[in-house]
């Protein structure tokens, strides 16, 4: 689905801030995204979701290398990939609901299937009475799990999530991942950025570990390791 090989990226005439970076997602595939702050975790999704162009490497997605991908089939490609970012991006005019439909109305899908799915949506991730109230009356943790659901109303074959659990308590952090898996079996394939390491050992998926603009997997249910931590290892121990 996608594939990365010896991509680097920087900004502008600045220093490198990935390297070297090689890897691919199987269609159907689930990843967690980890690293320390500055080690590229956005930059890498800015990539992903095809808002930056690499400054070496190749990068292909369903199929298509993105250097030969024509402005004018953008707006197609980026349809079939979902993001939640941080900053939510909810638009303050609309309502919970009218923000979650809005994908769905971009499409064309009849207003009777609209209403059932993101009502439904809305109600899974605990937003039932909250579906008229505007952005700027809700929590944080709210305006991430209505992010979340505009999403992935839309079934988008790929999801990227950037700290979608960041603003959120535990029990619903939770739910949320279950969500996230409840797509994914359903064909979808979840990138998720997180610093949340107990959800990472709850949620036994292969990791992708960024240090210092690098790139390392880790297979699912073993917990990522930065270079210090695996110099300071005893030569042979396990």
């Amino acid at each position: 689905m996608i594939k990365f090989e010896n991509v680097g990226m920087r900004y502008g005439a600045g220093p490198e801030v990935l390297r070297d970076i090689s890897f691919a997602l199987e269609p159907g595939s689930f990843h967690f995204l980890t690293g320390s702050s500055g080690a590229g975790k956005s930059s890498l999704l800015r990539l992903m979701y095809l808002a930056h162009r690499p400054s070496r490497g190749l990068i292909s997605f369903f199929g298509k290398d993105t250097a030969s991908i024509s402005r004018r089939d953008l707006p197609d490609l980026r349809r079939q990939i979902g993001v939640v970012f941080q900053e939510f991006r909810l638009l303050d005019h609309l309502s919970a609901f009218d923000n979650v439909a809005l994908p769905l109305r971009i499409a064309g899908a009849r207003e009777d299937l609209i209403y059932k799915h993101v009502s439904e949506l809305l109600a899974w991730v605990g937003l039932k009475d909250q579906m008229k109230a505007r952005p700027v009356t809700l929590s944080g943790g709210q305006k991430q799990r209505v992010a979340i659901a505009r999403a992935v109303i839309s079934r988008p074959r790929l999801l990227l999530a950037d700290e979608p659990t960041g603003n959120v308590d535990d029990t619903i952090a939770v739910r949320l991942l279950y969500l996230f898996e409840e797509l994914n079996r359903q064909g979808t394939s979840v990138l998720i950025a997180t610093h949340n390491h107990s959800l990472i050992k709850r949620f036994p998926h292969p990791v992708l570990h960024l240090e210092q603009g690098e790139m390392t997997q880790f297979p699912a249910g073993t917990r990522p390791v930065n270079k210090a931590q695996a110099a300071a290892v005893p030569q042979g121990a396990k």
